[in-house]
């Protein structure tokens, strides 16, 4: 991962015996659903409401995953949400999830989000406040 990121949000999901796939695993679409609710809870709690009445918002235009340990139920999911630094109109994100009470990193991944102008399809200036966030005294 860049050395130059900054922990944004960690966010706590319960694994539900349903989540888990023949093998008794997390099923690994539920990997990116973790990783999109913490990035959903970090935009949200910034006062952008992800929406679809919004004018402007997030998308991502890439994910990925490397999986390392399996998840099993049962289980707390803690994930990580990191940011680097801002270009124009996007922000590299990454993420660390472990499960609860184990140190172990059990899969990472990466999103590169970027603001989107809804009407238009096309990418405009991330917000300010957004921005501000990766200033050295934030």
């Amino acid at each position: 991962m860049d050395k130059e990121r900054k922990l944004l949000r960690t966010t706590r999901i319960p694994v539900r015996w349903g989540d888990m796939d023949a093998y008794g695993h997390l099923n690994n679409t539920l990997y990116f659903r973790f990783f999109e609710q913490a990035r959903v809870e970090w935009i949200e709690q910034m006062g952008y409401p992800v929406r679809s009445e919004a004018t402007s918002g997030p998308v991502i235009i890439n994910a990925d995953c490397t999986f390392l340990i399996p998840v099993n139920y049962p289980a707390t999911a803690e994930v990580r949400l990191f940011g680097g630094k801002p270009g124009r109109s996007s922000v590299m994100t990454w993420y660390e999830l472990r499960v609860e009470g184990d140190d172990r990193l059990y899969a990472e991944g990466a999103a590169k989000v970027v603001w989107m102008d809804v009407q238009t399809g096309k990418s405009v200036p991330l917000p300010e406040p957004v921005r501000a966030l990766f200033q050295p005294d934030a």
